[in-house]
């Protein structure tokens, strides 16, 4: 692909989504068919999910991971993740009461990272790069089926009104980047960096940490809430995860430069 296509195909992505949501949504209107609803949900759910991937993947970093295995990564991973975390949270917020979302956080950011820790136990692709990019493609599709769940209970509550769920869908997709997304591509990327390194202790240590600050940041949001707190923990979360690809992206250049066969 052509490196500037590469680099602005989110707003390729970002544009055709809206079109064809807004398409779905007049038609639904219009109409009144239910038909319409599982396509609403699921183009309201994926558009900014699919639109932050697009982003990361257009960034001038050396991926070696294609493209169908992140597709891969975000099915799988979304499928894998709401479920596990589904069963699991059902237990854990009748045991844990007022700790619930401490719980909540360690198995959601667990679940999340059981489709990239498979890519990188079953396949070749070690750049440290690719882990930033699977694990931000795991939490989109976490985002997006969740995302849908929300929409269809906000359709339940409020009686087919399609501007309630119209909300749910704007608000969780406008954030979706930099909660779940965000958290799994940090901690994916500490996932591969410590592969690099051969699981050595101190590599380890940095996985921990980077899991350990993706939960407490999953746990405050889901405790604290409020449109300040939200704009907060967003600032915190995408600031990590730039400085993360940068660092990664400067990484790959001096690669390059030592004579590197990896393209830039």
């Amino acid at each position: 692909m052509i490196p500037a296509v590469r680099r602005w195909s989110w707003v390729l992505v970002l544009v055709v989504g809206l079109v064809l949501f807004e398409a779905v949504r007049r038609a639904l209107v219009a109409t009144g068919d239910p038909n319409f609803v599982p396509s609403l949900l699921l183009l309201g759910a994926a558009v900014a999910p699919a639109t932050f991937i697009a982003f990361i993947a257009g960034r001038r970093l050396a991926y070696d991971v294609p493209a169908l295995v992140v597709v891969l990564v975000a099915f799988v991973g979304g499928v894998v993740g709401v479920v596990t975390a589904g069963i699991l949270e059902y237990d854990e917020l009748r045991r844990l009461g007022g700790a619930a979302v401490l719980g909540v956080g360690l198995i959601e950011e667990g679940s999340k990272l059981v489709a990239p820790a498979a890519v990188l136990l079953l396949t070749r692709y070690r750049a440290r790069v690719d882990g930033v990019l699977l694990g931000v493609a795991s939490g989109a599709g976490f985002a997006a089926l969740e995302t849908m769940g929300y929409g269809f209970v906000a359709l339940v509550e409020s009686r087919g009104d399609v501007a309630a769920v119209d909300q749910v869908l704007l608000l969780r997709g406008l954030l979706s980047p930099a909660a779940h997304m965000a958290w799994t591509g940090l901690t994916a990327a500490a996932l591969w960096s410590a592969a690099s390194a051969r699981f050595r202790p101190a590599a380890l240590l940095r996985l921990l940490g980077a899991f350990v600050l993706a939960v407490l940041l999953h746990a405050a949001w889901d405790g604290i809430g409020g449109v300040v707190a939200y704009a907060v923990l967003s600032v915190i979360s995408l600031t990590l995860l730039t400085v993360v690809v940068r660092r990664l992206g400067s990484h790959g250049h001096r690669r390059g430069r030592r004579g590197s066969t990896v393209p830039v």
